[in-house]
């Protein structure tokens, strides 16, 4: 799936790039019964307050069913097609099962039109077949694992992502995150095996507003650039760096504070933590 770079004929065109999509099923139409409304929400919450701010317009889209949980255990399926999916940056595969439903299911590298997948406790550790964590090989690449037994894929979903099994040790696994994390998770917890496709995705260049107004993204304004009584970081004469440590709307520091919760049951599944970011001071990360 190479990026396609155009003539400059503009100058939004000059620094703009765009996936050929030559590996999708040509001609192929979201199967109706896995599709539902996707209502607009810009950015508002049910009392019309902006909580997410810069959101709004858009294209239309409609929502595709994906099934992370897996669990028609036992049936084979055959990949109909591969299809682009607007809610995502994977692409999805529409599976044809023997007894005749079909479901959408992430797609993952390596996965054509004709393959066969099946989902179980024994099956095979084949590119798109979905295991218990307990029953994959070790060291192998897994994609949409769950968290907890039975509510479906939360690690991995997105393009070009995947965790490593590494070891079992009683009732947990240990797989490493595509941050770095290392953590615990149940063996009863099922992973899909294989990478997430369609990695060329973060290298495409956007290259003019325009083309994120249509993703329904509004332009990012800088605290600095507003009034006091918009932002507190806002006011001064000229173009100023603000005077304090950079906080959100409400007053929150924004960069290099601790999100995570010191007593979250969670935290005695976590072996080695994501490394910080770039702005975060060495020693001080979380």
């Amino acid at each position: 799936m190479p990026v396609k770079v155009y003539k400059p004929t503009s100058a939004g065109r000059r620094n703009a790039s765009v996936l050929d999509f030559s590996h999708l099923t040509k001609g192929a139409r979201p199967e109706k019964s896995l599709v539902e409304r996707l209502p607009k929400k810009s950015g508002r919450n049910a009392h019309g307050h902006i909580t997410s701010r810069f959101r709004g317009g858009g294209a239309k889209k409609v929502y595709r069913k994906v099934d992370f949980r897996r669990d028609k255990d036992g049936v084979p399926a055959t990949v109909n097609t591969i299809e682009y999916d607007p809610n995502r940056t994977a692409d999805i595969a529409l599976l044809f099962y023997a007894d005749g439903e079909k479901r959408y299911i992430l797609a993952p590298k390596g996965m054509k039109v004709g393959d066969k997948v099946v989902s179980g406790q024994q099956c095979e550790p084949e590119v798109g077949n979905c295991m218990p964590l307990e029953s994959i090989p070790l060291s192998l690449q897994v994609h949409n694992v769950e968290l907890q037994p039975g509510k479906g894929g939360q690690l991995a979903r997105s393009a070009g992502n995947s965790c490593r099994l590494m070891a079992r040790d009683g009732g947990y696994a240990t797989i490493v995150l595509p941050s770095g994390e290392t953590r615990k998770v149940s063996v009863m917890c099922r992973a899909t095996i294989g990478e997430i496709g369609n990695k060329d995705w973060q290298n495409v260049r956007i290259g003019k507003a325009g083309r994120k107004r249509h993703m329904g993204r509004r332009p990012h304004n800088r605290g600095t650039s507003m009034n006091p009584v918009a932002h507190p970081m806002g006011g001064g004469e000229g173009r100023t760096g603000g005077g304090r440590h950079p906080v959100s709307p409400t007053g929150v520091l924004a960069k290099g504070g601790r999100t995570r919760k010191g007593k979250a049951r969670s935290n005695q599944y976590i072996l080695r933590r994501r490394s910080p970011g770039k702005h975060v001071a060495v020693g001080s990360g979380s």
